[in-house]
């Protein structure tokens, strides 16, 4: 049995594929290996993972963010391994999960486009180049935080049309010392920032939310897509933006010159593809 994770920080999707080619889904809490021991990811994972029959499990396959030195992958292997001790266990970035994901084995121009933004290109077998991502503060370009950052700058600074800024206010119960106590002193500001994108996929038709997504989509396309041969290969997506704007983002991948490639919300089953393969 394979054992399979896509894990962000709001949630892990794993899979577990059997011999015989079933597939089962479980969920757990999403983590951040940065900021939590050994001990603390075994406890968020052991609950729903002992479930599965540990002795038929052969490897796992352990993709997300954070992953970011040799500690902190480590720290997520000896986690499986206590609740796998036969397996093998590999540890790679969500980068790495969209690459394999979207392209398989081919080479490919791979995009993250969710709470935070990240690209590359893949050789087949590795991320071969990355423009870098910069996080919330300087990048992450088109992303749930930087759709939520430019919203919220404009409303506290009065550029926000008055029907959207009423009823941001109406709905959210904000003003300026509510904001600035969200983003600058309480922890995951970035995931505060894009708590705000189901109101701007509400509005995404109104002129200001439209201009909004294609002024972002168009920021991380030049500044991110277009350092790679974007000419010679598709651009591949994965990530709820990309997914729930998608006809906004293929609408400036194609303004651009660009040639919109697969978009997927989730890569969790597109990985069980490429392992099985």
């Amino acid at each position: 049995m394979i054992v399979i994770a896509d894990a962000g920080s709001t949630k892990v999707d794993w899979r577990a594929v059997n011999e015989f080619g079933s597939v089962k889904s479980l969920s757990t809490p999403g983590i951040n290996p940065v900021y939590l021991s050994e001990d603390e990811i075994y406890a968020s994972f052991n609950e729903k993972l002992s479930a599965l029959p540990a002795d038929e499990v052969s490897e796992v396959w352990y993709y997300g963010a954070g992953l970011i030195s040799d500690d902190t992958k480590g720290s997520v292997c000896a986690a499986l391994k206590r609740i796998f001790p036969s397996a093998e266990c590999h540890a790679d970035s969500d980068l790495m999960a969209a690459a394999r994901a979207l392209c398989g084995r081919e080479a490919g121009i791979a995009c993250i486009l969710g709470t935070g933004s990240n690209s590359c290109f893949y050789d087949g077998r590795e991320v071969v180049s990355n423009v870098r991502a910069g996080g919330f503060i300087l990048g992450d370009e088109a992303s749930g935080a930087w759709f939520g950052k430019q919203l919220l700058s404009d409303f506290i600074k009065g550029l926000l049309p008055q029907n959207l800024s009423s009823e941001l206010v109406r709905r959210f119960h904000i003003d300026y010392p509510t904001v600035v106590q969200k983003v600058y002193r309480e922890p995951l500001p970035n995931r505060y920032l894009a708590s705000y994108l189901p109101f701007i996929r509400e509005y995404a038709n109104h002129p200001y939310c439209r201009n909004l997504l294609r002024r972002g989509f168009d920021e991380f396309l030049t500044r991110n897509v277009a350092q790679y041969d974007y000419r010679r290969y598709p651009v591949n997506f994965t990530g709820s933006v990309a997914w729930i704007f998608r006809d906004h983002l293929e609408y400036c991948l194609k303004a651009l010159g660009m040639r919109p490639g697969t978009i997927v919300q989730h890569p969790a089953d597109l990985l069980v593809k490429y392992h099985k393969a």
